[in-house]
């Protein structure tokens, strides 16, 4: 009986080290913690990835989703928040303001066209912005696509010889040219007759060494991540097999392919944000990232499941430029905001709205956020931080990790006015050299003040 107890005692113990094992491996793995966001649409211009994403809301318990989030990236690791970059309030003909699921951008002729699905046979639609960052318009004033109820997760890829195709579909795969315009087709609409072999939804096309790929969510449930190759844009596909395996773990997929700096990446998403939370299954997803490894025969390398570490930083980050505080690359506890600021008289219909500001709020004591791979050359002298505060508090600086050594505090003094930003300031010790990962750790009691951006100076 005692050995029995014994045993119990180990099993037990091995199966708590081993949860908490797993539950430490998530906290690298989304690459936004702010929000839950799925869906990704990573787009490459400019030397910078621009990652539009769906959002699913905080208290979501099925598919709620209102609008599309913006983040950009020029090293892969650390992420811009840019809010908002559109909603199903563009469309005029949406009949609701629930729906705004898996889109896709692209660049065309100095043009950004973003395809917006909107579900339940509703059809396909397309905004034009002069600017990655939008403001996006509805040139149609209907949908592009009014097909069946299939319509969704359209992906555009544009030929070598300049000709676009639009795909979409579940449970098969819909294809039509565009024109040059991106926002008329020309022919039929037509259906692929070989549909790869697992398809479920989502396909995203690209080309390599004269290769076509279509990945795609695959298997159900739950998803994972397979692809197809072709000889030509149209098929037939050939199924290749898994870039990432169906697991319990990820449920839902839909993948988005990229080359950039000379590597290739593979975005999808996963739960593991909302499993810190709760063991209860809620549409909140989280979009995640791998690079993405060919074989020599122009095949995929398989991998079970997106790795804890990420992909490798590539570039360095540097602090002596305005960042902004929703830049990061890892974060606990915080959310992000955006607020319209506006110029001139206090009504707003008379005043001119100047921007959106955005930045990091909701913060309490021991959050934090961490962006990676700062190159503090030879030493930084002082530190800014621009802050809104009510109740005040400090922010220390910290490099290498959450505990590492400190190298700069910052205390923000207690504002009579809520809301007016001020700048605050410290000096820097020795320890800033070198290329680091800063952590800025907010120490007070809670809702301590709001963080617009930081920089350090030489």
């Amino acid at each position: 009986m005692k050995a029995m107890k014994s045993r119990t005692l180990r099993v037990t113990l091995f199966l708590v080290i081993s949860f908490m094992m797993i539950q430490n491996s998530f906290a690298q793995r989304p690459i936004i913690q702010t929000k839950y966001t799925a869906d990704p649409a990573p787009m490459v211009y400019n030397d910078t990835v621009f990652l539009y994403t769906g959002h699913d809301a905080d208290d979501a318990m099925g598919f709620k989703m209102f609008n599309w989030l913006l983040y950009t990236s020029t090293d892969m690791v650390n992420w811009t928040d840019h809010g908002v970059v559109a909603s199903l309030d563009n469309f005029d003909w949406v009949p609701y303001d629930n729906g705004a699921w898996a889109p896709h951008c692209i660049e065309r002729n100095g043009k950004f066209y973003f395809y917006c699905p909107i579900p339940n046979g509703i059809g396909i639609g397309v905004l034009v912005a002069d600017s990655p960052y939008g403001p996006f318009v509805d040139p149609l004033g209907k949908p592009l696509i009014q097909n069946s109820h299939h319509d969704i997760d359209p992906a555009v890829f544009i030929d070598d010889d300049g000709q676009a195709y639009l795909y979409w579909g579940n449970p098969k795969v819909y294809y039509v040219k565009l024109n040059e315009d991106m926002i008329s087709y020309s022919g039929d609409i037509m259906v692929e007759e070989t549909t790869p072999a697992n398809y479920q939804e989502g396909p995203w096309v690209w080309k390599r060494n004269e290769h076509y790929y279509m990945a795609y969510a695959s298997t159900c449930c739950p998803e994972g991540i397979g692809y197809a190759m072709s000889s030509s844009p149209t098929g037939p596909w050939g199924y290749k097999g898994m870039i990432m395996d169906a697991t319990e773990l990820s449920r839902g997929n839909h993948p988005g392919i990229i080359e950039f700096k000379g590597k290739w990446y593979c975005f999808g998403h996963s739960y593991d944000l909302l499993k810190l939370t709760t063991t209860k299954f809620y549409e909140r997803r989280s979009v995640m990232l791998d690079e993405m490894i060919y074989n020599a025969d122009g095949t995929i390398q398989n991998r079970p499941y997106w790795t804890v570490e990420g992909p490798e930083q590539v570039g360095t980050l540097n602090p002596f430029k305005r960042v902004e505080a929703e830049t990061m690359a890892w974060s606990e506890g915080v959310k992000t905001r955006s607020e319209t600021e506006w110029e001139g008289d206090f009504d707003w219909a008379r005043g001119e709205r100047i921007a959106d500001r955005k930045f990091v709020t909701s913060i309490n004591h021991g959050d934090y956020i961490m962006v990676k791979g700062a190159d503090f050359s030879t030493g930084a002298k002082t530190v800014e931080v621009s802050v809104a505060s009510l109740y005040g508090g400090k922010i220390e600086i910290r490099v290498d990790k959450l505990d590492g050594p400190i190298i700069a505090t910052v205390d923000v003094n207690t504002s009579r006015e809520g809301g007016i930003w001020r700048t605050f300031s410290a000096p820097v010790n020795e320890h800033a050299k070198g290329v680091r990962d800063v952590y800025f750790v907010f120490r007070g009691e809670k809702d301590l003040f709001d963080f617009d951006w930081w920089k350090f100076n030489q």
